[in-house]
């Protein structure tokens, strides 16, 4: 099956505006829960100070585009095995974007 520049832009168009779609329908409130008991204990244990939200607001913090924040929350998911769906690690995107990073979608 031959791909047309037309194809392929109107994929890579449908799968951005997917993504941000999902991303304005995402459920601060589910994203905020699942960080306060899933993500915070972990995180309190790597930081010197024992505050789980400090390691999103370092200095040399990895995450540094919405992509990479994604990605990270998507990682974290998958090697901790904290059983969340695609919805879920959408919503603890949005919110800790929301509450910290402040990245444009």
């Amino acid at each position: 099956m031959k791909f047309t520049a037309f194809t392929r832009t109107s994929f890579a168009l449908a799968m951005f505006g997917f993504s941000v779609s999902s991303f304005a329908t995402a459920n601060l409130e589910n994203g905020k829960e699942i960080d306060q008991h899933k993500c915070y204990s972990c995180h309190s244990k790597k930081t010197a100070f024992g505050n789980g939200d400090a390691i999103y607001t370092r200095s040399d913090s990895k995450v540094n585009s919405l992509a990479k924040l994604k990605s990270m929350v998507e990682r974290c998911n998958t090697e901790l095995r904290l059983d969340l769906f695609p919805e879920d690690e959408a919503d603890v995107t949005a919110y800790l974007n929301k509450q910290f990073y402040k990245f444009k979608p």
